[in-house]
């Protein structure tokens, strides 16, 4: 069951940092937040911006003197204060105030802590040590101040080198494509020279064997009527048209023999096709070759950065 004490805190607390409110301010949705971490999230905004709380996403205009405008949160100020009172108080001693530093023990204490417990640790006054936390706190924040500008501009590098590497990755993947469309075309050309010769070879086979066959009609014409009459005669004639067609038949008969009726041939020509192994051609680089180079960095920090500077294709030279 939460406490009075702890949602005293909570209320006092910025949703932005976490920590007890430093000058809060309030914003029209009434919720307070610490005018330093304001400032931080509006940064890159100018008066009269619109804004999201941080809280509840209402938008929120910036005032036109920026956001040291916004009211002070005075309910939210009272609670702090009655925060900070109650942190002041001993733990072990809640009528007590603290006002020594153990720095043995790293912790605040009252008068009765350092007369009992901490009787003969190294104590001084909160006042006295102050300063050397404060110097530290702000050498620390200094470094961590350092790292965010060290880790924002590693993030623009990043941001940079993807958008480069994009665009190299883009330009190799256009030469790809022509690269690939131009192989496809000299197939082509390949395939249509090979079939062009044979589509002639078959025309002029095609013509040949047409020649052929008119000459072998012509001679089966004259020798089918030399049978045909030679047939009639013998079997329907008189003796006498038989004797006197006897020497002109055989004349007729050894001229046509005289001719040699397999003298008109036709051999077709020879064809055949021998195809390109295509398990030889799958090992062929027909397109090129990616290259691609990273460099080894600790953590793989810059990887991204030496990839795209690397990335190319060399296409292949026949």
């Amino acid at each position: 069951m939460a406490t009075a004490a702890s949602i005293t805190t909570s209320l006092a607390t910025c949703p932005i940092c976490l920590d007890i409110c430093d000058n809060p301010k309030s914003l029209p949705c009434l919720h307070a937040f610490c005018l330093k971490c304001l400032q931080k999230l509006c940064i890159d905004k100018s008066p009269g911006a619109r804004v999201s709380c941080p809280k509840c996403r209402k938008k929120f205009q910036i005032p036109p003197d920026g956001v040291d405008g916004f009211p002070h949160h005075f309910i939210v100020q009272q609670l702090v204060e009655v925060t900070h009172q109650r942190g002041n108080s001993c733990d072990k001693h809640k009528d007590e105030e603290v006002k020594l530093y153990c720095r043995d023990c790293d912790e605040n204490i009252c008068l009765m802590c350092s007369a009992v417990k901490h009787k003969f640790h190294d104590c001084a006054e909160i006042s006295e040590v102050i300063e050397d936390f404060r110097s530290r706190i702000d050498d620390d924040d200094d470094q961590i101040q350092s790292a965010i500008g060290a880790v924002r501009e590693e993030s623009e590098q990043t941001r940079q080198a993807t958008f480069e590497f994009l665009s190299i990755a883009e330009e190799v993947k256009n030469v790809v494509h022509i690269t690939g469309e131009a192989i496809k075309r000299s197939v082509d050309d390949q395939i249509n020279e090979v079939l062009g010769k044979l589509q002639t070879m078959m025309s002029d086979s095609t013509n040949r064997a047409d020649s052929a066959q008119d000459g072998h009609g012509l001679r089966l014409v004259k020798l089918e009527s030399f049978h045909t009459y030679s047939r009639e005669l013998l079997d329907k004639g008189r003796p006498s048209d038989i004797t006197q067609a006897a020497c002109e038949l055989h004349d007729r008969a050894t001229k046509l023999l005289g001719n040699d009726v397999t003298a008109v041939k036709y051999r077709p020509p020879h064809v055949t096709f021998t195809p390109v192994d295509v398990t030889q051609v799958k090992r062929l680089n027909l397109i090129g070759k990616l290259n691609v180079r990273t460099e080894d960095q600790p953590g793989n920090t810059y990887l991204m950065h030496s990839y795209y500077e690397s990335f190319s294709i060399c296409p292949m030279m026949h």
